[in-house]
């Protein structure tokens, strides 16, 4: 699947079937690939892998193999990105480097009045007053402003998404 064969990927879950694998533990795999493999470059793939495992846990042997041949199928040839799944090692990463940064002020609630004066919450700008409900705070901790976590994979989906950060964000990530 992850090399868009779906002749490849259909053959070796024919081989799985016929071994005797579960089909829940095939279905499992089929909803980790389409997030790590596939994710925004076609967000449906999880949404068909998830229907796919909750399907086969319904259906079961023989009939649930026609649901895993369509989910495999649609995921070998679906655009592949792997963006999202290397945003968040990335961004893992940033925590085990530089620990616990704490919120910006101005992103934290002031319930109390001790919390006020000391002015969290201060300068916060809610998105939804601000034309394309959008405002360029900074949401990173002030150590790490301006980091790239994710970097949108290169396919038609993820292109619109790169145009759309680049047009809220200007150039503050490179977009």
């Amino acid at each position: 699947m992850r090399g868009s064969d779906p002749n490849a990927a259909v053959y070796w879950l024919a081989r799985m079937i016929e071994g005797g694998e579960d089909p829940k533990f095939i279905a499992r795999r089929m909803v980790i690939l389409a997030s790590e493999d596939i994710g925004n470059a076609n967000p449906t793939a999880l949404v068909m892998a998830v229907n796919c495992f909750n399907a086969v846990d319904v259906i079961g042997y023989p009939e649930c193999r026609i649901i895993l041949s369509q989910t495999v199928i649609y995921l070998a040839t679906s655009p592949k990105s792997n963006a999202s799944y290397m945003a968040i090692e990335n961004a893992i990463d940033k925590v085990r480097t530089e620990g616990d940064l704490p919120v910006p002020l101005h992103l934290r609630n002031a319930p109390t009045k001790l919390m006020k004066e000391l002015n969290y919450g201060t300068n916060y700008k809610y998105a939804h007053q601000y034309d394309n409900n959008f405002t360029a705070l900074e949401y990173l901790p002030e150590k790490i402003a301006g980091t790239v976590f994710y970097e949108p994979g290169k396919n038609a989906r993820e292109n619109e998404t790169r145009t759309f950060l680049k047009m809220r964000w200007q150039n503050k990530y490179g977009y």
